[in-house]
């Protein structure tokens, strides 16, 4: 069992919704606040995946001093600004430390953050009540479909 299935804490996070702070494209539904362990002085936001056509990864892999992952920058889709990056390969150290097994990060000022709220409308939703990611774009779907909705919602692809 991976590392990060093992700590309860994640469970109790709350779940946030992230726009673009400068656009305010959506980017992403299933959002947690983070901090970077190599240095916790830097905020962030993760995701297990970003809504389709929310970001897009721009350039290069490359790797960073604190670290062996590679990552790639991510930008924003409806407004072309640098938002975060994706660990497109996890280096050993970083994958058996604790983590919430997230590989899409946001940076904190980049972003504008809501609150998500869970069916009933009534309590915050925590990541202990989160639907899988399939489910979960499903719902958004069909609550998209009913209004206007800024980008499209796709079926969702298997990652790993």
């Amino acid at each position: 069992m991976p590392r990060y299935a093992q700590t309860q804490t994640f469970f109790h996070k709350r779940v946030v919704k992230l726009e673009c702070k400068h656009c305010m494209n959506i980017l992403c539904w299933r959002g947690m606040r983070a901090i970077l362990l190599a240095d916790t002085s830097i905020e962030l936001y993760s995701t297990d995946l970003p809504p389709p056509n929310a970001v897009e990864m721009s350039g290069d892999d490359y790797c960073t001093s604190n670290c062996d992952c590679h990552i790639r920058d991510l930008v924003c889709a409806g407004c072309g600004n640098q938002v975060g990056y994706h660990v497109t390969l996890p280096c050993r150290n970083c994958m058996e430390s604790c983590n919430n097994g997230h590989f899409w990060m946001f940076h904190a000022p980049e972003c504008k953050e809501s609150e998500r709220m869970d069916d009933s409308g009534s309590k915050l939703l925590i990541w202990g009540k989160l639907p899988p990611t399939h489910e979960d774009l499903q719902k958004l779907k069909e609550k998209t479909s009913k209004k206007r909705s800024i980008f499209p919602l796709y079926p969702v692809e298997c990652i790993r």
